[in-house]
């Protein structure tokens, strides 16, 4: 299924209608689609630290040999790296009811769903240990772990859609912020309409390093063209009507105030493709090596 490339990721099909093996795939391939070109950055490197050269000894890897100092000196020299520590990574993925509503042909339930299950693979490869958290009412396990298998199995119960789920978004961030050992990576994946979500990613940030990927729908970003309708809010069930001027939220606002955060900031649309912005966001930001030492 040849889906996850940067031409075709608005094919990607719903999570939820793929088998495990198929899943699994798709991920694989999207995993490599996002970490290509970024193998030198912080995010998707080797886990090791350069920490001096030394000269070379017979036996020594070639693949190790600092080749400038080697021309500079005349003299074979080889470099020598320290392991970092691994700092987690926590994945929140909202999966409260306004997450399934959708206008395009893509939710931003799936979409999160795609982005943390590549992000939390490619972590493991890096060998951090990843934990995702459900940002709704549903429970999952979130321990950090190396497991591959425990990845999946904390991604798999976040693939259905649940129309009627409330949100408790804020409320993960700031239990697993004071539950974390140790100053660790925060990716959240929501639209960010939990009210206390802004103020939890500021408590957040105080200590851990936070990334928001704030997904919208394009009927958040420009009004419906209709007349008048009746529609109900997706977390509350509150009814109301509808016109040519009703916004569904305010994407320039939650921007504003998420950048005032001090968190990094990516506002991706599920009517576009995503992988080339999130593959430049990832690329230019060493999220995954910060807080070691």
């Amino acid at each position: 299924m040849a889906v996850a490339t940067a031409s075709s990721d608005l094919d990607l099909p719903a999570p939820e209608s793929l088998a495990r093996g198929d899943f699994d795939i798709v991920i694989r391939r999207l995993a490599d689609d996002l970490a290509f070109g970024s193998d030198t950055s912080r995010l998707v490197g080797s886990g090791l630290e350069y920490a001096s050269s030394r000269p070379y000894i017979p036996g020594d890897s070639v693949r190790l040999l600092n080749w400038r100092l080697t021309a500079r000196t005349g003299r074979a020299f080889v470099r020598e790296y320290e392991a970092l520590k691994r700092t987690a990574a926590y994945l929140f993925v909202d999966t409260s009811a306004s997450m399934s509503v959708r206008s395009a042909a893509r939710s931003k339930l799936d979409l999160a769903v795609w982005i943390a299950s590549a992000l939390g693979l490619i972590a493991q490869r890096r060998m951090s240990p990843v934990a995702v958290v459900a940002g709704g009412e549903r429970r999952i396990p979130m321990e950090a772990t190396l497991s591959r298998t425990d990845l999946w199995r904390a991604i798999e119960p976040l693939r259905a859609h649940d129309f009627g789920e409330g949100t408790a978004l804020a409320a993960r961030l700031r239990e697993t912020a004071a539950r974390a050992g140790r100053a660790s990576l925060f990716v959240v994946l929501s639209d960010m309409h939990d009210p206390d979500a802004v103020a939890a990613v500021t408590t957040a940030a105080q200590r851990h390093d936070v990334a928001v990927i704030h997904l919208v729908d394009p009927s958040e970003a420009a009004p419906p063209r209709a007349g008048f309708f009746r529609a109900r809010e997706a977390e509350t069930g509150r009814a109301f009507l509808g016109t040519p001027r009703t916004r569904f939220a305010d994407p320039e606002a939650t921007r504003a105030a998420l950048l005032r955060t001090g968190a990094d900031y990516l506002r991706l649309s599920t009517g576009e493709a995503f992988i080339p912005p999130l593959r430049h966001f990832l690329g230019s930001r060493g999220l995954l090596s910060r807080g070691r030492g």
